[in-house]
């Protein structure tokens, strides 16, 4: 038995027992602050507001009561830092995407985006009215946390080249930054995958460190000023079709704020989820069109490029199935997937479609 697997069996098999001997929690009284730290430099677009949006929802919410002191990736720990900082009660909460710790478990990846998976609306979903929300906290059981899905980007564009993309094999020794399983998949292709924080993927591409980068979507990725160093972009990418951000509470922290005050933060991410998927939808498309006056060419992938990224995608999700809880979710997610995607495209896609063509 590999080390995820036993420690997510004997955290699983602990909880029952503990939920029966335990006495009720003591809760914290009075006001209190918690320090949140995050995996976003201060002032990224979007990613750093849905934390900003999540912590004053928090303090609203309270009353005042409950306060969150925000440290952005460097304040207090790194970018990729902040997990085991929470988990280990360095900190009292985060606020990241999590398939930046697929390292702790691979099915950290489902909470943010897996290649070739759900849309922000299907994650939605499943998270709510499936099974995703209870399989969140069961990760959260085995490494300290409680966990809650706070923001979106929905589909994520495939990213920023210095040169044109014509076929699978232009991907081999690429430089290339892409985290999560997209990432991996993409070594597959024989990319050279890395996983840097978004404060610190200008500078590598603009040095030639990068022969390229995926970052969100046309608003963030403007703003971030990527078309300063090179005008292709290809505009829709595999690996992050709807890409959750996700807060998260140490467990012993949560367990000892009040009923209210663990509900506050239940619902501020829940509004801030919704929030921050608007925000970037509706920035996106103006943006594209000021990057496209720019001189950025966009392009799509061509069909051959997206088996490969099919093909190489399925082996990464493939590799990951002895882990029996990884199995478990990917069962789950992928049955929402199916059940959400067959009504969205007979009723949505086949309306919008018919809205194009009617509207011109």
């Amino acid at each position: 038995m590999d080390r995820r697997s036993f420690l997510t069996k004997a955290a699983l098999g602990g909880t029952a027992a503990a939920a029966s001997t335990l006495a009720a929690p003591a809760y914290a009284q009075g006001n209190r602050t918690l320090t949140m730290v995050t995996s976003w430099g201060r002032g990224l677009a979007g990613v750093f507001d849905a934390a900003q949006h999540v912590a004053d929802q928090i303090t609203a919410m309270s009353d005042g009561s409950l306060t969150i002191e925000i440290k952005a990736a460097g304040e207090l720990v790194g970018a990729f830092e902040v997990f085991d900082a929470v988990s280990s009660g360095q900190a009292d909460m985060y606020h990241a995407a999590d398939y930046y710790f697929v390292g702790q478990h691979p099915a950290y990846a489902f909470y943010t985006s897996v290649p070739f998976g759900m849309t922000a609306q299907e994650l939605q979903n499943w998270y709510l009215h499936g099974d995703g929300q209870k399989y969140h906290d069961q990760l959260g059981e085995v490494f300290n946390l409680k966990s809650f899905i706070a923001g979106n980007t929905g589909a994520q564009a495939g990213g920023w080249f210095h040169n044109e993309m014509n076929s699978p094999e232009d991907f081999n020794g690429l430089k290339f930054r892409m985290p999560g399983l997209g990432g991996q998949a993409l070594g597959k292709l024989g990319a050279s995958v890395q996983n840097l924080p978004g404060s610190e993927v200008y500078q590598a591409l603009a040095s030639g460190a990068l022969d390229g980068t995926e970052w969100i979507g046309p608003w963030a990725d403007e703003v971030a000023g990527f078309q300063e160093i090179t005008k292709t972009y290809y505009t829709a990418g595999f690996h992050e079709p709807g890409a959750a951000l996700s807060l998260a509470t140490n467990r012993d922290v949560f367990n000892e704020l009040s009923p209210a005050h663990q509900k506050i933060i239940e619902n501020a991410s829940a509004t801030t989820h919704q929030w921050s998927l608007a925000q970037f939808l509706n920035n996106n498309g103006a943006a594209l069109q000021r990057l496209i006056a720019e001189g950025v060419q966009v392009k799509e992938f061509n069909d051959s490029i997206w088996d490969a990224f099919g093909a190489a995608s399925g082996e990464v999700l493939d590799g990951y199935m002895e882990d029996a809880l990884f199995a478990e979710i990917r069962a789950s997610y992928n049955a929402s997937m199916a059940a959400s995607s067959n009504w969205i495209d007979k009723s949505e896609s086949a309306y919008r479609s018919q809205r194009d063509r009617v509207l011109g």
